[in-house]
C-alpha cells in the first residue's frame, strides 16, 4: 500500500509539478492565461476557469476535514464559480488553487497508513486513502479537458 508520502507525490504529480502521466500538471496548463481565456466558453464546453474552480472547491473542501473540520461541500455547488471579469479575479481563483494543492499535499504526506486506513467523515464514504486516490484520477480527468480546451483556444 501506498504511503501518505507516495500518495502525495502522486497528487503534486497532477497539480503542481509533475509530467509523468500526462507532460503536464495542471498548475503549468493553467499558468500565464489570462482571464479572457480562462473564461472563453468553446461551444458547451466547460471553461478552464471552471474546471479550476471545481477542482479546487473539491479540494478545499477535503483539506478543510483535513484540518478537523466538517465534510461541508456538495456537489450540487461544484460548479458555481463566482464570475470572472478581471484578471486579478482569476489570479485569485488561480492562486487559491494552487495554495490549497500545496497544503493539501503537505497534510498528506504527513498521514500514517493507520490514518490512511481509516474512514473518511463516515464510512458510506471509504477511508482516506480512497478520497485522496479520487482525488487525484479526478484532477487527471479534469486536466485532460483543459488541455483540450487550451489548444482549441490557442489554435
Amino acid at each position: 500500500m501506498e504511503s501518505g508520502q507516495q500518495l502525495a507525490k502522486r497528487f503534486r504529480e497532477v497539480l503542481l509539478n509533475g509530467k509523468w502521466i500526462a507532460n503536464i500538471n495542471f498548475k503549468e496548463a493553467i499558468t500565464n492565461l489570462t482571464w479572457q481565456e480562462a473564461t472563453y466558453r468553446i461551444e458547451n464546453l466547460n471553461t478552464i476557469a471552471l474546471l479550476t474552480f471545481h477542482i479546487n472547491y473539491y479540494m478545499a473542501g477535503v483539506l478543510n476535514v483535513f484540518e478537523g473540520g466538517n465534510l461541508e461541500i456538495r456537489d450540487k455547488y461544484s460548479f458555481d464559480l463566482p464570475e470572472i471579469n478581471t484578471q486579478e479575479a482569476w489570479n485569485q481563483l488561480y492562486q487559491e488553487f494552487v495554495d490549497n494543492a500545496e497544503q493539501f499535499a503537505n497534510h498528506v504526506e504527513q498521514m500514517t497508513q493507520e490514518q490512511l486506513n481509516s474512514s473518511f467523515v463516515d464510512e458510506k464514504y471509504g477511508d482516506y486513502r480512497r478520497n485522496i486516490e479520487g482525488m487525484i484520477e479526478h484532477a487527471y480527468y479534469h486536466l485532460g479537458q483543459v488541455v483540450l480546451i487550451k489548444k482549441l483556444l490557442l489554435a
